[in-house]
């Protein structure tokens, strides 16, 4: 927990956001629903409670069963959530009062959990409009459907509050608010990042011929769960790196293959790290993997050097992306104008993503409340095109955005042929060049990039091991 003048402020920003977006005298009220517990398999088995972002981010409480909210015409605000009975102290022992959780984050008024459903009734009954945020969870949506009488489908559906469902204006304010990171959350990002470092580097010290890759992912969890609440999602580690996020590790290490280790922590405040580094495993890159992987990371420190104040992370994806080309037609994968290849999407064959995307206190930061409010806002349009099509993150950029700096190269078999046989590539690829590649796999190196007033950091305080020269190094030592 931060400190209560943080909670308030953010509730007092969150106001002004909302006058701005609402009609004066009408405004209604925020609902904001806490997580519960869930259970794995029976009641009591749960699953690791992990707070919603939103409800942390304004209300502080790190614990299943609360609610809140923050009427916006009056500008009253109330933490609902029950003390503990004695069945509670058994198991659990005593327990702080809901009153002193709330004036640990700045809020006077505290009320028994049955009152929240009580309040939003009456705010329905008197019409006031309701505004919440579209829920991750399915217990929050049905919930949120029984106090409003909105169907389950409409309450993850982000409109203007009168049409019902989940608030735009809400969303749009909340965004606002929280894709500018404060100095406090830039220190536990940075936490984030440092127990990412160490995880990472258990992965790369278990990069060796003959072990399972799951070894490999115990290890860099157990970092992470030493150090902090755990990983930031689940671990991306494999030999099979053209299959972008790939969850399995059954295989072992082999000499000759590529390890992608995509993963990151969540700090004990809940802010995310999110690092990808390529490894070759047997300590050393082919010719073939070298020239690859040296693109890649020129790509990756030619992105960070484009970012800054007043450019769009847009204009960085796509100058990277035609860096990239230019690369891969020095090497004969691609023919013709580099340019015409980026207006076609050609870079989406062996870079299907973007770029980038937001962190903050979730890995991709308020996804959950739409990946275009996020990512784009009314700025620009979002492409149709594979890879231009899947950036998450095209804002211009502003002092205290936090985004991931992934450039990558893959060759992904089925996509080839497909692309051959649909004749996607408009002529610009060289398939016969491509047949050498089909068991290559795929490379991707990752940053925390900071957006700084004159430019940008890296977040964290060490960088891992990036270039090959430096990777085969470090490698032959451990």
């Amino acid at each position: 927990m931060l400190e209560s003048k943080v909670y308030v402020s953010r509730r007092k920003a969150l106001l002004a956001q909302m006058a701005a977006r609402t009609a004066e005298g009408n405004r209604g009220v925020a609902v904001f629903l806490g997580n519960v517990d869930a259970a794995q398999n029976y009641r009591g088995n749960d699953y690791k409670f992990r707070q919603d972002s939103s409800f942390l981010y304004f209300w502080g409480v790190d614990e299943p069963w609360f609610a809140a909210i923050l009427d916006l015409d009056s500008a009253e605000e109330c933490l609902y959530g029950d003390d503990v009975d004695i069945d509670d102290i058994i198991w659990m022992g005593p327990q702080p009062s809901v009153a002193s959780k709330g004036e640990a984050v700045g809020c006077a008024r505290t009320q028994p959990l049955a009152e929240f459903d009580k309040a939003v009734a009456a705010a329905v009954a008197a019409g006031r409009p309701v505004h919440f945020l579209p829920p991750a969870r399915y217990y929050n949506q049905m919930k949120l459907a029984e106090l409003t009488g909105i169907s389950n489908a409409a309450v993850r559906k982000v409109a203007p509050v009168e049409a019902g469902g989940a608030s735009e204006e809400l969303v749009k304010s909340v965004v606002a608010l929280r894709l500018i990171k404060e100095q406090c959350e830039i220190e536990e990002i940075d936490k984030a990042c440092e127990i990412g470092y160490w995880m990472h580097t258990e992965a790369r010290r278990g990069c060796k011929p003959g072990v399972l890759e799951q070894d490999i992912v115990g290890r860099m969890e157990g970092v992470t769960l030493s150090k902090g609440w755990g990983v930031s999602f689940t671990t991306i580690l494999s030999q099979n790196g053209e299959t972008l996020h790939n969850h399995s590790h059954h295989q072992v290490i082999t000499p000759g293959r590529l390890l992608v280790v995509d993963a990151g922590a969540e700090s004990n405040t809940h802010y995310a790290s999110d690092f990808t580094r390529t490894y070759p495993c047997s300590g050393k890159f082919t010719t073939k993997q070298r020239e690859i992987y040296d693109i890649v990371e020129q790509a990756n420190e030619l992105a960070f050097s484009l970012t800054r104040p007043g450019t769009s992370y847009w204009d960085v994806h796509c100058a990277t992306v035609k860096f990239m080309l230019e690369q891969l037609k020095a090497l004969d994968f691609v023919r013709g104008d580099v340019d015409e290849m980026v207006a076609c999407g050609i870079s989406g064959l062996f870079m299907p993503h973007g770029l980038g995307h937001n962190m903050g206190m979730d890995v991709h930061d308020m996804e959950d409340l739409g990946e275009n409010y996020v990512g784009y806002g009314d700025e620009r349009q979002r492409s149709p095109l594979l890879g231009m099509g899947n950036l998450r993150m095209a804002r211009d950029l502003k002092p205290g955005h936090v985004i991931s700096d992934e450039p990558g190269i893959y060759f992904i078999p089925a996509l080839i042929e497909q692309w051959k046989r649909e004749g996607t590539d408009k002529g610009f690829v060289n398939y016969d060049k491509l047949a050498g590649y089909y068991d290559f796999g795929g490379i991707r190196l990752e940053d925390d990039v900071l957006v700084t007033p004159d430019g940008a950091r890296r977040l964290g305080p060490y960088r891992l091991p990036i270039k090959s020269s430096e990777i085969e190094e470090i490698m032959s030592k451990e």
